[in-house]
C-alpha cells in the first residue's frame, strides 16, 4: 500500500512531519487537523476513481490494473528522475506518455483479444494483469519503497491550528484539472461522445460507424494517464513500491461505486466522501483498523443503495 513517508501516528495533512496530536485524551481538538488529511486522501481516491469511470462509460469494464497505473507513475518518474537523470518536468511527462504505452498494450494484448468474452472473464483478466505489472515493477524497479521530492517546499503551513501541505494542494489542482478536462471531453467533444455511445449504445455506435474497440483503446490511454498524473502527484506524500497499486486501487473503485458507478462528479463525491471518513474514523478507532472502513462502505452502499449516491447509469442494464 502508499505508506506515509516518515512513520508516525498522525502527521500534517498527508505530508511528512512532526505528529498534530499530542495528546490522545484531547480527540475533538484534532479533528479539523484529520478532516483536512481526509480532504487530500479524499482527491487521491477520487483521482483513482476518475481513472475507473474513464474505462466504465466507454466499455463497462472493470479495470483491477488501474492501481498500477498509479504505482507506475511514481516508479517510472523515480527511475527517469534518479537514474537517467532527466530534470523533473521531463521525468514526469515522460513517465505519464510511458504510463499510456501500457495502457494502450494492455488493451491491445489483453483486453482485444477477448473481446467477445464475458465481463466476468474481462474483469478476471483485469486482476492477472495488475499482478503481471505489479510483480514486473518489482523485478525492474525493486522492492524498496521510493518517494519523490515535493513540488513547492515540503514544510507545511499553519491556517490557525491546522497544518496544510503545500503538495495536497497540488493534488487538489489536479483532481479539479482532470475533473475538468474530462467534463470538457465527454460533452464538448465528437470523441468523447463516441466513446460514451459505445458503452450506454452499442448498436447505435455500430450503425454510427462508430469503432468502439478504437473507443475502449482510447479509453484506456486516457484512463493510464489519469492514473500515472495521480501516482506522480501523490508519491511526495507517501511512499510507493511495487505492491502499492492494489490497496489505492480499491479504495479508487470504492470511492467511484459510493459516488455512483459511471459518473465522473460520482467519482469525485465518492472520493471525497471515503477520504474525510477514513480519516474522521481514526480519531475514535484504533488506527491500524483504517482500511476496513473502505470495505465496510462498500458494503453498505451495495446493500442500501447499489446505484450509490448520485444515481449510476450503468446498474439497472441487463449486463450487470
Amino acid at each position: 500500500m502508499f505508506v506515509p513517508a516518515r512513520r508516525s501516528a498522525f502527521r500534517h495533512a498527508g505530508e511528512v512531519g512532526e505528529p498534530i496530536i499530542k495528546d490522545y485524551m484531547d480527540t475533538w481538538n484534532i479533528i479539523p487537523q484529520l478532516l483536512i488529511s481526509g480532504i487530500t486522501f479524499g482527491a487521491i481516491y477520487a483521482l483513482v476513481g476518475l481513472g475507473f469511470v474513464t474505462i466504465a462509460r466507454a466499455s463497462q469494464i472493470i479495470n483491477f490494473a488501474q492501481g498500477e497505473f498509479v504505482m507506475l507513475g511514481g516508479m517510472v518518474t523515480f527511475f527517469l528522475l534518479k537514474t537517467i537523470p532527466l530534470p523533473y518536468p521531463l521525468a514526469a511527462l515522460s513517465a505519464i506518455l510511458i504510463v499510456v504505452l501500457i495502457g494502450f498494450l494492455l488493451h491491445l494484448l489483453v483486453i482485444y483479444p477477448l473481446r467477445k468474452a464475458t465481463l466476468p472473464i474481462l474483469l478476471m483478466a483485469t486482476l492477472g494483469a495488475s499482478l503481471f505489472l505489479s510483480s514486473s515493477s518489482a523485478l525492474l524497479f525493486g522492492t524498496l519503497p521510493k518517494a519523490l521530492p515535493p513540488f513547492s517546499g515540503s514544510g507545511p503551513f499553519e491556517i490557525g491550528k491546522v497544518s496544510v501541505s503545500p503538495q495536497s494542494l497540488w493534488v487538489l489542482v489536479a483532481t479539479l484539472l482532470v475533473l475538468l478536462s474530462l467534463y470538457l471531453l465527454s460533452h464538448r467533444t465528437l470523441l468523447g461522445k463516441a466513446m460514451e455511445a459505445s458503452s450506454t449504445d452499442a448498436l447505435g455506435a455500430d450503425l454510427s460507424g462508430i469503432s468502439r474497440h478504437l473507443m475502449i483503446f482510447l479509453a484506456f490511454g486516457v484512463s493510464a494517464g489519469i492514473g500515472s498524473i495521480a501516482g506522480i502527484f501523490i508519491t511526495p506524500i507517501f511512499y510507493v513500491s511495487y505492491h502499492s497499486g492494489t490497496l489505492i486501487g480499491l479504495k479508487g473503485f470504492i470511492a467511484a461505486v459510493l459516488g455512483g458507478w459511471g459518473k465522473h462528479g460520482g467519482a469525485i463525491l465518492g472520493g471525497f466522501v471515503l477520504g474525510v471518513t477514513e480519516s474522521l474514523s481514526v480519531a475514535f478507532i484504533p488506527s491500524g483498523y483504517k482500511d476496513a472502513i473502505a470495505f465496510i462502505i462498500l458494503l453498505l452502499i451495495l446493500y442500501l443503495r447499489p446505484k450509490g449516491i448520485l444515481g449510476s447509469p450503468f446498474i439497472d442494464s441487463r449486463r450487470w
